[in-house]
């Protein structure tokens, strides 16, 4: 999808990126996946009713949630069924800043190219709602995931002490001037690795 393309889409449609299908995170998309997933991706992983919150919170503006699927297959009987949910994220937004909530793989789609989909649509999110920086913790211990985040512009700002479990630390990084020409780009260059 081109700049303009992604400038252009309305963001409640469901997108096909790098072999997934991206939709907007629905309370049923919870026990169909999501759930399972988080479990698999964070020593403690958020409730039901932390979901349910965050996806209650989409509708005033303040939060974006979506699920990776693999493509609908097309079953025996014709009939089109929806991809497994094999990832999913979110961004919650502040003034003019968005702030990654999260970034799951389940483990059988990982280093596969979900967790970069995900991250596009998140900027292409963050780039619609004139957010001109984005933020996001990170495990230390979590070095494949700092070096997705380099890939999209984010470099280390700091480090909050204990800040998983109040036993490993958080390394905070920032990427700024997500509204300029160069940023997407670089956006148009990880969707093309793809």
């Amino acid at each position: 999808m081109s700049v303009i393309e992604r400038m252009l889409g309305r963001p409640d449609d469901d997108r096909e990126l790098g072999g997934v299908v991206l939709s907007p995170m629905q309370r049923r998309d919870l026990r169909q996946g999501v759930l399972e997933t988080e479990a698999h991706a964070y020593p403690k992983p958020w409730s039901t009713s932390v979901f349910h919150s965050e996806i209650q919170q989409v509708k005033n503006g303040s939060r974006y949630y979506l699920t990776a699927r693999r493509p609908p297959t097309v079953s025996a009987a014709q009939k089109v069924a929806k991809g497994r949910i094999v990832g999913h994220a979110g961004l919650w937004f502040t003034h003019d800043e968005a702030h990654v909530t999260n970034v799951a793989v389940h483990p059988d789609a990982r280093r596969s190219g979900v967790a970069t989909a995900l991250m596009i649509a998140l900027a292409d999110e963050a780039i619609r709602r004139e957010c001109v920086a984005w933020t996001l913790e990170v495990r230390v211990s979590s070095v494949g995931a700092q070096e997705l985040y380099r890939e999209f512009g984010f470099a280390p700002a700091g480090v909050r002490k204990k800040y998983y479990e109040n036993v490993e630390d958080a390394i905070v990084m920032w990427c700024h001037d997500i509204q300029t020409a160069e940023y997407r780009d670089r956006l148009d260059r990880l969707e093309a690795q793809r």
